[in-house]
Parts: C-alpha cells; structure tokens; sequence
C-alpha cells in the first residue's frame, strides 16, 4: 500500500513509519482490544480469527495490499470481537495510532486509498464466508496457499504449520492433512516439517474454487496492485 500512495501522502507519513520484523505468533492486538499502531506489511501474512463454539476460524488475511488495524480509520479507540496477529513471517512498517489518524484528517487522497482497501478487503471477508460454506477443503487449502504466495513477495517457500492451516481453513488438522496430501501428491506443492513450496503455480490455481480468482481481481483493481 505504501507504494500505491502519491509523494505527498507518503512524506506525511514517512516521519512516523518505524520499520518492524514479524515473527510468527506475533499478536497485533487481541481481541476486543483496540489498536495501538497500525501495520503495513511488505513481506509476510497476518492473520484476522475469531473464536466460535467449535474452535478457531479465520475470517480474512492482509498482506502487502492493505493494513492490519482498519478499525483505526472506522472507529478510533475502539476493538473488534478478532485476533490479528502474524502467520507468516516477515517484515513492514508501523504507525502509531494517532499518527495515522492525523494523516488520514489532513490529506483526502490518503482517505481514498484506505477506503478502497477497505472495500477490497470487505470483498475478501464476504468471498471467504461463501467459500467456507460451499468449497471442499481441497480447494480451500488450494486458494489459501495462492493467496498466501502472492503475499511473500519472489519466494516460493513459506513456513506454515498443520495447526496454522486447521485455523485458516476453519478444519480439523485431519482433515488438512489430506488436503494438503491430495496437493502435494498432485505435484503442486512440497509440504515438510512445516515448510511449504510451490512447485506448480498454475496446478495450483487450477485445484482452487473460484473464489481465489474473484477476490484477485478486485484487490488488484481497488488497491493498485
């Protein structure tokens, strides 16, 4: 996102970004917590979940075409009944708070980049409850990983445990299992000890629901990406 935004908006936001490493498990804010900083991520994937009577499920991911702490910009000072925190390692900037709450008052065209991601990322949660309810875990697990890589910049290698993906994927870890079984056996993926590789990009894309394609479509028109 930071790159999408005209000198101008940048220059306003430059003195207040503090470049941060993410970790794996790293927790952005917990839920019902507001946030105290808002994240920009360049490489990584952070996570959104909600805890339900069954468990843990996600309900939307972020990575370098939005930011994690939208409620920020909504409603300041307020939290979400969610869990953001980081699921693949990585790296970004920071803001705090009040800074970009500032920004956003004083520059216009910075309101309109954040409103259109916030728009896409509508789209993403919206596609997400659909897909849950329709797909196969199979494709799911397909659609994750592609949305997952297009987020760990030229890196074909990613760090992701079964208990991870059960989360992502809202499925008990046996059925994840032979999800990703059923990818790798396909020759579209490399899975071991929790690393995951892309072998076939395209296989992939072809072993996902529709869904990845739709909501591709509209991040990449709403967020310049």
């Amino acid at each position: 996102m930071l790159r999408t935004l005209v000198r101008k908006d940048y220059e306003r936001l430059a003195p207040h970004l503090e470049s941060i490493t993410f970790k794996v498990g790293d927790v952005l804010a917990e839920e019902n917590e507001p946030f105290t900083h808002v994240f920009f991520p360049e490489t990584g994937v952070a996570s959104v979940t909600n805890r339900v009577a069954g468990g843990t499920v996600e309900v939307g991911t972020i990575g370098n075409e939005g930011i994690v702490g939208l409620g920020v910009y909504l409603d300041p000072g307020s939290g979400i009944p969610s869990r953001s925190f980081i699921q693949v390692h990585g790296s970004g900037k920071r803001i705090s708070a009040s800074a970009f709450s500032t920004v956003a008052e004083e520059s216009p065209e910075f309101r309109r980049v954040v409103n259109r991601y916030a728009q896409a990322y509508l789209i993403q949660v919206a596609q997400t409850a659909a897909c849950n309810r329709a797909h196969s875990v199979e494709e799911r697990c397909a659609r994750w990983l592609l949305m997952t890589h297009d987020r760990v910049g030229e890196s074909l290698t990613f760090s992701l445990t079964h208990q991870f993906l059960a989360y992502m994927l809202g499925a008990r870890r046996a059925g994840v299992t032979v999800a990703a079984g059923v990818l790798q056996k396909a020759g579209l993926i490399k899975y071991s000890r929790g690393v995951i590789t892309v072998i076939d990009r395209a296989g992939l894309e072809k072993a996902s629901c529709e869904c990845y394609g739709i909501v591709r479509k509209h991040v990449d028109r709403l967020t310049g990406h």
